[in-house]
């Protein structure tokens, strides 16, 4: 898949997952996740898919300190619901990087060990964006995501499909936009607040 240089300049997100240990994809269970690998996942990039790769990346930082985010061992809470400001593209894209499912994940071996179901809540009666619940410790990193303070999506897209828009803004869209994707990775320390519990 060919995709625009600055992809690969995007840190990774490391990850530990005992699945894909125990079931011998590799023998130490070390899962690097990239952001082309979302984009594949979601089909696009945008603000909103860099956002929440943005916010598991710093949330996950910040919720381990001394080890690898486990997937598969995290509660993830989202305040808005899945059609309300493609909050379901959040999720998928944080579920992807988590392991964390609703109902529709993998639900564990006889065991119950592994499951990954009622793990993504929606709706979730938080004061962030997005809350990050390590399963075995309980503490709890919250993310509020703000694009909004270095760009301005919406305007892009309205220059490219409005009544008035010229061959050139239609033409100059696709690179304008990435463009604008680039500048919220570039400014991560300004649009991503990290937020430690407070009884943490």
């Amino acid at each position: 898949m060919k995709y625009l240089p600055f992809f690969d300049q995007i840190e990774s997100i490391t990850v530990y997952d005992d699945l894909t240990q125990f079931l011998g994809v590799n023998d130490d269970g070390v899962v690097d996740i990239t952001y082309p690998d979302v984009v594949k996942a979601a089909g696009h990039s945008c603000a909103t898919v860099a956002g929440a790769y943005l916010v598991a990346k710093e949330g996950l930082k910040a919720l381990y300190t001394d080890t690898l985010p486990q997937r598969g061992g995290i509660k993830v809470e989202i305040k808005k619901a899945p059609l309300e400001d493609n909050a379901g593209v959040v999720g998928s894209v944080i579920s992807l990087i988590t392991g964390a499912t609703k109902d529709y994940g993998f639900g564990g071996i006889p065991t119950g060990k592994f499951n990954r179901r009622d793990l993504l809540f929606f709706e979730a009666n938080i004061e962030a964006d997005v809350c990050f619940t390590r399963l075995d410790t309980g503490a709890k990193v919250c993310v509020n995501y703000k694009p909004g303070k270095v760009v301005n999506p919406m305007a892009i897209l309205k220059s490219a499909i409005s009544p008035d828009a010229t061959q050139e803004d239609k033409d100059s869209f696709g690179q304008r936009f990435q463009a604008m994707v680039k500048e919220v990775f570039d400014n991560t320390d300004k649009v991503i607040e990290v937020i430690k519990w407070k009884n943490w």
